[in-house]
């Protein structure tokens, strides 16, 4: 079986995680990956922004067997520092990695009428509306608490958008609305700022059956809808407040993710004067707002 050597550097004031990547490239690395070296959480960099923590850790993973002294000489010349920032070595047996996430990633059920599936695997309930989907690119697969609070929604509030029209603001994987139209919502208008998330909701739409055609943001111009799903943060939250507020009919629904509890008064007050919140619902410091537009 094929083996794999993993080295490890910290990235400091003298040596910037993006230096050390390329160095770990120029050595002979045939992968390189960051990760957070303290407990620094990153929820979702801007576009444009480089998502890199204060303390990072690069990890190169190289063939093995591999000469170990001439890749730590390459470093050492590339970066032309008197001493490695070497955190840890490791061999690796090579393994199934596509196995791997298949045998971590499981259906997940949201209230009574909704499960997400892996497409590997058949449906538990066949009977209940299902969203067939796998890990990838986009945001979005209902294992983060904020993504799994707007399937709860829409699995315990089915009466309120059956036989209408919802819209998902920034609809990563599509998840959201694929799941509110196989729950009877008539027709879901999406948009995100990625194009990634554009390819990946028309796949997952097509994989489930359903007809989604998202947009980007400049060409998105939906009518007034029973429900607004927004699943992003709380800065773009209150800074789009007009736009979603104008999208929302009179009495219709507003379903706020992606904000910490913290941020969560604060996201109230950009909407406070077009709609009544109800009970916020808090899962590991992530907060869903709910909202209900004044007649």
């Amino acid at each position: 079986m094929k083996k794999w050597f993993e080295l490890t550097l910290k990235a400091s004031g003298m040596v910037t995680p993006e230096e050390l990547d390329e160095a770990l490239f120029e050595a002979g690395a045939i992968a390189v990956t960051m990760k957070d070296a303290g407990d620094e959480p990153i929820y979702e960099p801007l576009p444009g922004e480089v998502p890199l923590w204060s303390e990072t850790l690069v990890t190169g993973m190289f063939e093995y067997p591999c000469d170990v002294d001439a890749i730590k000489e390459a470093l050492t010349a590339h970066l032309r520092q008197p001493f490695l920032p070497i955190v840890a070595t490791k061999e690796l047996e090579d393994q199934d990695w596509v196995g791997a996430w298949k045998d971590h990633y499981k259906p997940i059920k949201f209230g009574e009428n909704l499960w997400i599936c892996p497409t590997h695997l058949d449906p538990p309930e066949p009977e209940i509306a299902t969203v067939m989907l796998d890990p990838g690119l986009a945001f979005g697969t209902g294992t983060h608490p904020t993504t799994a609070m707007c399937l709860e929604w829409l699995s315990n509030n089915i009466e309120v958008f059956k036989g209408q029209a919802v819209i998902d603001y920034g609809c990563g994987s599509g998840i959201l609305g694929i799941a509110a139209k196989l729950l009877n919502a008539k027709v879901c208008y999406s948009t995100d700022i990625d194009p990634q998330a554009l390819l990946a909701t028309k796949q997952n739409a097509f994989r489930n059956h359903v007809d989604i055609e998202p947009k980007l943001p400049e060409d998105f111009n939906p009518p007034k809808v029973k429900v607004v799903l927004a699943n992003i943060l709380s800065g773009p939250l209150i800074e789009l407040a007009p736009i979603l507020t104008k999208y929302v009919e009179p009495g219709g629904h507003l379903v706020l993710a992606g904000l910490l509890d913290h941020d969560a008064e604060r996201v109230k007050a950009a909407y406070a004067n077009e709609f009544d919140f109800k009970e916020d619902k808090t899962v590991e410091e992530w907060t869903r707002l709910h909202g209900v537009r004044k007649a």
